[in-house]
């Protein structure tokens, strides 16, 4: 069987568990926050009622249809008046400190500040129905422990890291800004604007803002200011599977998601974020979609070094240095298609003896230089998947101990990071599956090779 074949078997069967997997849906519509929340959007000029807050058994809390949607139907409109954005924070008790602040504050900051006084305000809070039904925490690595974050696969963990790091950085480095905005509050802002509630609004904004371009601020500083909070829209769950149109519309001044496919009645509606990664859905968002087709699994050069079989430590440097130079160390991948062609590249090229050098070119185009360095780059193949499932053998093994024992919040973070690491062991054996195929392949031009020299 080929690998392309082998790539649509296991898309078919994916999809075919979807379709046979029975989603229970539960409306939320009657809950005292979501009647509060379309009141108070409803006040906004806010009024379709194609779409309802429910409770889904496969994905959590989403939209569903009331109504058939059919290609091309508007899914949702949302006014103007009801996205946060910074305008709408200039607008607010704190736009005057913004606009005193020097140097400007980012965006980003601008919007973080509001959400925290919004909820620290609570019943006195004009955004109080919006804040009312945003989660209390996120899944995403900023809230994870090194514990957690070591459970991730490696080129992740880094990035965890990275992100943790970021918000960090963000709370200490505002700090001098949140004591400018004392007079707001009868309390020190310092128990206030605490890491912990930068962190939520951080996670706020990065996993729940819509793409909406914005007039540069002279208040604000030259980041890019894209963000706009959507309520009630931003409770459409992401598939990759879906397509929709989603932009604001400077004719209605609404923002605007139309949907390619269409939508049965009684069904979840659901956006698409974009073409990502189960990796990255789970750094940027703090969930995987299962079945994903955009999902792979990295191979970074840490993982390379311990997997290929090149004994002289100076040609393996002078190796990977050539790869660093002609950018073949990045984006390094195994997919339910099979190992990406950069990565078979990248092992060909490590593969090539000293005096097969000057077809470095011609490997680059798709040569094959020889038949032995061949079999060279599809044992090192097979040696990096045997690497990777017993690394994702030992994660999921420690975060099964780790879930006896864990709290409710823990419990989430591991199974995010287990749904992750699963998707990957299922990536990982059909890639076993089609190399070890191919390598049999090989076995016969070798058998043969060796016949003729006798």
């Amino acid at each position: 069987m080929t690998r392309k074949q082998h790539g649509r078997r296991a898309r078919k069967k994916r999809q075919r568990e979807c379709r046979e997997t029975t989603v229970q849906s539960v409306t939320l519509s009657h809950e005292p926050q979501f009647v509060a929340l379309r009141r108070w959007l409803q006040q906004r000029g806010f009024s379709s009622k194609l779409l309802v807050p429910a409770h889904f058994s496969d994905t959590g809390r989403g939209l569903m249809t009331l109504q058939p949607i059919k290609a091309d139907d508007l899914v949702i409109s949302l006014p103007e008046k009801c996205l946060l954005t910074t305008s709408t924070v200039l607008r607010s008790y704190i736009g005057e400190y913004i606009e005193r602040w020097k140097p400007p504050v980012s965006p980003l900051l601008a919007l973080c500040a509001f959400l925290i006084s919004e909820r620290h305000f609570g019943q006195r809070a004009e955004w109080k129905p919006y804040i009312d039904v945003l989660p209390q925490k996120y899944t995403c690595p900023a809230y994870f422990s090194d514990e957690v974050i070591n459970l991730l696969p490696g080129s992740l963990s880094g990035k965890a890291l990275e992100q943790r790091a970021v918000v960090q950085e963000l709370h200490s480095s505002s700090l001098d800004f949140f004591s400018s905005l004392q007079p707001l509050f009868s309390q020190p802002v310092e128990s206030v604007f605490t890491h912990d509630a930068l962190r939520w609004a951080w996670c706020s904004v990065n996993t729940r803002t819509v793409y909406m371009e914005h007039h540069h601020s002279p208040y604000m500083s030259r980041e890019r200011n894209v963000y706009a909070l959507a309520p009630y829209l931003d409770l459409l769950n992401h598939c990759p599977a879906i397509q929709v149109k989603a932009s604001f519309s400077h004719v209605s001044r609404c923002y605007e998601i139309r949907s390619v496919q269409g939508c049965k009645r009684f069904q979840q509606a659901f956006i698409c974020y974009g073409p990502h990664d189960n990796q990255r859905l789970l750094l940027e968002y703090g969930f995987v979609a299962p079945g994903n087709p955009h999902s792979v699994v990295y191979v970074d050069q840490v993982i390379l070094q311990q997997c290929i079989c090149i004994t002289d430590i100076n040609q393996l440097a002078q190796k990977l240095l050539f790869l660093k130079k002609n950018d073949f160390l990045a984006n390094l991948t195994l997919s339910l298609d099979g190992p990406s062609w950069r990565l078979m590249t990248a092992l060909r090229l490590l593969s090539l003896k000293t005096e097969q050098y000057p077809f470095w070119k011609s490997v680059l185009l798709g040569a094959v230089v020889s038949q032995d360095r061949e079999e060279w780059s599809v044992d090192a193949a097979l040696r990096l998947c045997h690497y990777l499932m017993v690394d994702n053998t030992r994660a999921l093994d420690k975060i099964s101990q780790l879930t006896e024992r864990a709290d409710t919040s823990l419990k989430e973070q591991l199974a995010v990071v287990e749904w992750l690491r699963r998707e990957e062991q299922g990536i990982l054996g059909l890639n076993q599956e089609m190399l070890q195929s191919l390598q049999k392949q090989l076995l016969p031009s070798r058998q043969n090779s060796m016949h003729n020299l006798v």
